[in-house]
């Protein structure tokens, strides 16, 4: 990832905020996947950019918590080793980590957090229905 020493330095803000948090949800998994889908590379590994990408949909689109992502990933990490490779989006999110930092500690921050996490899906929108039937095979299988 090539990212500005300040983008890094607000990451382990956040990863200390969400870490100190007193909270079942587990928030810290939502920022974990938001800066990895944003920072994805084409060297990015393709599990780190899966399991990102899973993680906002599930959280998302299907309302899961920080905790049930952590243990979806789990899950996922059990039944599969090879793992898609994803199209880069065009575009990168309107939201960043720096955005949510600004936000005062608290509900506000962690409605950033929520509202960066929905930045960054949106911005993966081409690879919405690969990610869905990617959950749908791996997680879900019929």
């Amino acid at each position: 990832m090539d990212l500005s020493n300040t983008e890094r330095e607000h990451f382990d803000e956040l990863c200390f905020y969400t870490l100190a948090h007193n909270d079942r949800r587990f928030i810290h998994q939502h920022v974990v996947d938001a800066f990895t889908a944003q920072h994805a590379e084409p060297q990015t590994k393709s599990i780190a950019v899966a399991f990102a990408l899973i993680g906002l949909y599930l959280h998302i689109e299907k309302g899961y918590s920080g905790r049930q992502v952590q243990l979806a990933h789990m899950q996922l990490a059990k039944r599969r080793k090879q793992w898609p490779q994803f199209l880069l989006p065009i575009a990168k999110a309107k939201v960043s980590v720096t955005d949510v930092l600004a936000a005062p500690a608290g509900p506000e921050r962690d409605q950033a957090i929520d509202h960066w996490c929905r930045s960054v899906w949106r911005s993966w929108k081409a690879s919405h229905a690969q990610v869905e039937k990617l959950v749908d095979e791996t997680l879900w299988p019929k």
